[in-house]
């Protein structure tokens, strides 16, 4: 293979996993302006049955533009840095997604927290009298509690895992483990359980498995039977994984996103939508973060699937830099 050719296949591979990256985050937010804010979608323009006024087709527009400056913007950028290592790329992108799985962590402890509080006074009768009766009424709705109580924390999350630099993925087990503790002993001991006791752990327990996904992608950790697989060369790992990182990864991650958050009825987006909330008497109101982990899931092992397509073409090609896995991982 030539050197011309060589830079060729490098652009499109580089061009191919930041466009997995930036056309998921346009469908995303082309999602909340078609189901939450009710847009029209763009195939409506090839409907001739359909009359839209010069609003739609402006909101039409905008959505059009965030698809292409998605693609424009990667085909540059790969344009660009065509002549750097695409090793680094896989550590941008491994970098953007551990910001994104450490905030969410955050997130997800703030939330339940929060929430075991409000169901516990709830549940005792005291929440009157620590907040008052209008404000108590309101904490008992779900799609007050949701955007009000929740939806800020969540931005809380963000702002720590900024500054905090380390995943909290043992720290979270460690919740998981007291909040099964504390099940036990009120059981046993007090004789007192409520639903929101075993909410919180099922809350805590899914994020969990589904947060680390992405860093154990990451550390390659995930298991697997390496019968021929531990026979293969680095060069032909390299291969292996990238084929795999594409028909079996990113498929994935496409098939999770469209088939819940194409309609308003799908498994990811109605639950959001609807802020919907366990019918467990004075259970934690969290049933629809459950279906957003769904989301964060697939997005995650988007942007780490990328990130490991790099670093596997990289191996194919003998690239110098290869990074050393954490040899304390199981495998």
């Amino acid at each position: 293979m030539t050197q011309s050719s060589s830079q060729h296949f490098y652009y499109l591979v580089r061009s191919f996993a930041w466009l997995m990256v930036t056309t998921m985050l346009a469908f995303i937010v082309n999602t909340y302006f078609t189901l939450a804010l009710e847009w029209p979608v763009i195939f409506l323009i090839f409907d001739n049955k359909i009359n839209l006024d010069f609003s739609d087709y402006f909101k039409i527009f905008v959505e059009i533009v965030i698809y292409m400056i998605s693609v424009f913007s990667v085909l540059y950028y790969a344009y660009k840095y065509r002549n750097e290592s695409i090793r680094k790329d896989a550590l941008l992108l491994n970098k953007i997604v551990n910001y994104f799985i450490r905030s969410c962590f955050w997130a997800v402890v703030f939330v339940g927290l929060a929430d075991v509080i409000i169901s516990f006074l709830r549940v005792e009768d005291l929440l009157v009298s620590v907040v008052g009766q209008e404000l108590a009424t309101e904490l008992g709705r779900s799609k007050f509690r949701g955007p009000y109580v929740h939806i800020p924390l969540a931005f809380l999350g963000f702002i720590v895992g900024f500054f905090v630099k380390h995943i909290g993925f043992t720290w979270l087990a460690f919740l998981v483990v007291i909040a099964e503790l504390i099940i036990v002993i009120t059981r046993f001991v007090f004789s007192y359980e409520q639903a929101f006791q075993g909410d919180i752990v099922r809350f805590w327990y899914a994020a969990l498995f589904l947060f680390a996904s992405a860093y154990t992608l990451f550390e390659d950790g995930h298991v697997r039977v390496d019968v021929l697989y531990s026979r293969f060369t680095t060069k032909t790992k390299g291969i292996v994984n990238s084929y795999g990182s594409v028909l079996l990864g990113m498929s994935l991650c496409w098939c999770i996103l469209l088939l819940g958050m194409w309609e308003k009825t799908n498994v990811i987006v109605n639950p959001m939508l609807s802020y919907e909330s366990a019918q467990s008497g004075f259970g934690m109101y969290t049933k629809y973060w459950l279906a957003s982990f769904l989301a964060i899931f697939a997005i995650t092992m988007m942007i780490q699937f990328s990130s490991y397509l790099l670093e596997s073409f990289a191996d194919f090609k003998n690239e110098d830099g290869k990074r050393e896995l954490n040899e304390n991982l199981p495998h």
